[in-house]
């Protein structure tokens, strides 16, 4: 006989067993740009070596180990942005900010305290790339969340959550 699915299944660690995981968002991967680039500088600094002495080995060991080094520094940037995440539950918007592989910090505010949520696209690579700042204005200030990946989007769905959990109201479409 097949086991019946328990619906205390939790989508992420720090959720409640009374609340349903409705919204998950990131930053847009523009944020790991700076990593790049010092990775390719990485990358072209192990070269170094064939000009001291101009022999292949020099130079493919060099960039073998510039791409190593490379790695490393891509690694801890994808780390740091594919597990900052931001969670919208049927109770509360929930921020979890990873830097690096030991630092984590958590934001949770109840989604009766979040009065209104803007979003802002400033700017030529911004509109081309789609990616933008949300500010979620609460009862005790303002969160602003920069390089949000599609932010009219994520905008639209947050407000339509917070008016359909938190007011009451649903949406006449559906």
């Amino acid at each position: 006989m097949p086991m019946a699915k328990s619906k205390s299944t939790k989508s992420f660690e720090e959720q409640y067993d009374d609340e349903e995981m409705l919204l998950l968002f990131r930053k847009h991967p523009v944020v790991m740009r700076k990593h790049l680039i010092v990775a390719s500088f990485v990358i072209l600094a192990g070269t170094i070596p064939s000009f001291i002495k101009p022999e292949p080995k020099y130079f493919f060991w060099g960039v073998g180990v510039g791409f190593a080094m490379s790695f490393v520094v891509m690694f801890f940037a994808w780390v740091s942005w594919h597990y900052s995440v931001f969670i919208v539950t049927s109770k509360r918007f929930i921020q979890i900010t990873q830097a690096g592989l030991f630092d984590r910090a958590v934001v949770d505010i109840a989604l009766d305290q979040i009065q209104m949520v803007n979003y802002h696209i400033r700017g030529l690579q911004e509109t081309l790339l789609g990616f933008g700042t949300l500010n979620i204005q609460t009862m005790v200030g303002e969160l602003t969340i920069h390089e949000v990946h599609k932010p009219a989007k994520v905008q639209r769905e947050l407000s339509l959550i917070i008016r359909e959990h938190v007011h009451g109201e649903i949406n006449a479409k559906e």
